[in-house]
Formats: structure tokens, sequence, C-alpha cells
């Protein structure tokens, strides 16, 4: 597996995982609020857009790989500095990858990298109660529950609940996720 930033290339990819996985994958993707001016946008505006914003530091797109193949990707969202220092974390995988260990390590090595070089203290993630398969990564990364989000994002046209994770820089301790991940394994 490999963990490489998202490029304007991985157009052709990111569409044909996307459309394969439709059905799998619309329940859990964020979607425009009505009202709303913004408009769903094209790949390539999407790169150039996520580009900006790790340019600026405050998002972080990365692909994960698996043999070659385009295969998911974890995203850092919303990341805030100053006495803060946290972000939130989303990821998807194309289901012929799901259920072998790829999404935990991805995240893993995203979180081990944000608290790191980064330098982050707190990093988050939000997931739908009913999405049984995020819930088992973090289960898997031994990420805390720290609440319930009613109504808290936009997902599949309309707005959901969410469990909140996360961990702390001293919850780690001295330690990688990776490597906890692999002693847990």
């Amino acid at each position: 597996m490999v963990l490489r930033p998202l490029r304007l290339t991985d157009a052709k990819d990111w569409r044909e995982v996307r459309r394969r996985n439709a059905g799998w994958l619309i329940p859990w993707d964020a979607t425009v609020p009505p009202g709303s001016t913004e408009k769903p946008s094209s790949f390539g505006a999407l790169v150039r857009r996520l580009r900006a914003q790790a340019r600026r530091g405050t998002t972080y797109p990365f692909v994960i790989e698996v043999d070659g193949a385009f295969a998911g990707q974890v995203t850092v969202n919303n990341v805030v500095g100053g006495s803060a220092r946290f972000a939130s974390v989303g990821y998807w995988i194309d289901q012929r990858y799901a259920g072998r260990g790829f999404v935990p390590l991805a995240v893993a090595l995203v979180i081990d990298h944000l608290f790191e070089v980064v330098r982050l203290h707190r990093v988050e993630i939000a997931i739908r109660p009913e999405n049984t398969n995020s819930l088992r990564v973090v289960e898997k990364l031994g990420l805390r529950e720290i609440g319930y989000a009613p109504k808290y994002l936009h997902i599949d046209g309309d707005w959901r609940d969410h469990r909140l994770y996360a961990l702390t820089r001293e919850e780690l301790g001295a330690r990688s996720l990776v490597s906890r991940l692999r002693a847990e394994a």
C-alpha cells in the first residue's frame, strides 16, 4: 500500500472507482445542503481546490494505492492551528479492498504525519452511527468516542447524526499509531 497526494492525473481512476462503487459510497458521501450557493465540482476543480487548501495548510488530500491501483482516499480537513491545533479526518475505500486493513493503516499513517510533521495536538473523526465499516476502523485504531452530534453533516441528501471520535498526542504517547495498530493486530 502507498499513500500519496491526490493529483489531477488521478481523474480517470478516481472516476472509475467512484462509478463502480456508487452504491457502496453514496450513503456516506457529503452532499451540498439545500440553499447553498456551492455547486458540485468537477474532479479537476476539486483537486485544484484541495491543493490550494493544502498549500495554506488547511486540508491534506491523500490517495490510497494498493499494488499500484487507485483504491481510495483519506482527506484531512479543517486543520486549525494556534492554541487548538486539531483537524478532522475522513476516508473512503473501493469495496474490493474493504476489510483488508488498508484503511486503518492509511488513517494511522496520516494521523502519525499530523502529529509528527504538522504538529497537531488532536485529530477527530466523525462517523454516521450506522456506518459499521468506518466504526470498525476507529475501533482498530483505538480512538476514543467523545460524543454524539445530531444533524452534524449533510450526507446523502440530508443532515445526518454522527458519532465523534478523537485522539490526542498525549493519548498516543511516545509510540506511533502505526506501531500501536500493528501491536494490536
